[in-house]
Order: structure tokens, then sequence, then C-alpha cells
């Protein structure tokens, strides 16, 4: 073991930065060049590369040089990490769609209650002020809390106004 890998070693057990700046002038050049033979992409072998040195870092107090040298453990850290990198591209940027095939289950129209085709009719007979909130977050997609805020209403008071109107809607879907 070198003098150098020894001082490594060490900053790396006590936490010590001066480990990454000693491993990336010591190792980035050879840990690149398998990133990138995994890769071969530039672009996803330099963000391999960072993540490498990110969980060397953060996986420090778990290198033990009695089962493996130093480089072997980087190398086995960067070709793992090439590999999920290679993996997790290919599977957000290769997916084919496919239109003409759906997994959407189709209702046949005769099963739709045609009472529930007219909420927005029966939503105008209740309290404007139950109206106003089921509106924000039904059908304007606000949250609970961005409907207080844009309401100028307490949180809570949204909270029970949407549970008296849906009720009341209840009401006239589920005699």
């Amino acid at each position: 073991m070198t003098n150098i890998e020894q001082r490594i070693i060490s900053y790396l057990q006590q936490g010590d930065k001066r480990a990454l700046n000693l491993l990336y002038e010591n190792y980035s050049g050879s840990l690149f060049g398998v990133i990138l033979k995994v890769t071969s992409n530039q672009e996803l072998a330099e963000d391999a590369l960072q993540e490498t040195f990110v969980k060397v870092w953060k996986n420090a107090s778990k290198y033990d040089p009695k089962k493996a040298k130093l480089f072997t453990w980087l190398y086995r850290i960067a070709r793992n990490t090439a590999i999920d990198k290679l993996r997790s591209y290919n599977n957000r940027h290769h997916k084919e769609v496919q239109i003409d095939k759906s997994d959407v289950y189709i209702l046949p129209t005769m099963n739709i209650n045609q009472d529930v085709m007219d909420i927005k009719k029966h939503l105008e007979t209740l309290d404007e002020k139950y109206q106003i909130v089921i509106k924000a977050l039904y059908f304007e997609g606000l949250t609970q809390q961005e409907a207080s805020e844009e309401l100028e209403i307490p949180l809570g008071t949204v909270k029970s106004r949407l549970k008296i109107g849906l009720r009341e809607l209840k009401k006239i879907y589920d005699p």
C-alpha cells in the first residue's frame, strides 16, 4: 500500500474532507474511464463519477482495507453506479408508448349513473359558500391550503365547508 493510499484511508476513516480531494486527484481519471466504458455517454459518465464520489464519502466508514484494496473498492462503487445510471437513463428515455394498446378499463355507458353527469347543476343548489370551496378544490385543482389562501378563508373553515358541501351533495345522489 502506498503512502498516499494510507493517507486517503486515514482521512476517510476520520471523516476528513481532504480524502475527497486526494481521491479525486489520484483516482478520478481511472474511475472516469471505467464509467465511460460502461455508459458510452460522456454526460452520463460525468454524472456517474460525481455520484460515485458522493457514495464513497457517504460509505467511507464501511471501507475495510483488510477486505479490498482502495482502488478495488472505488472501482466496484464506480462500476455499479455507472450500471445504475445507464439503466435509469434507458428506462426513462427508451420506453415506447403504445397508442394502439390500452390498459384502461372501458365502462359501458349503460352503467354510468346519468345523475352524476350533471354535477355542476346540482352543485349550484348548495349555498354559495360550499360551492366556492368545492369548485376550488375539485374543478380548479387547488389543495385545501391553496384554497384557504386564495379564498382568504381559514383552513379549518375550508375543511368544514368541504365536508358539509359533500354531505349535501351525497343527499342529492344517494337519497
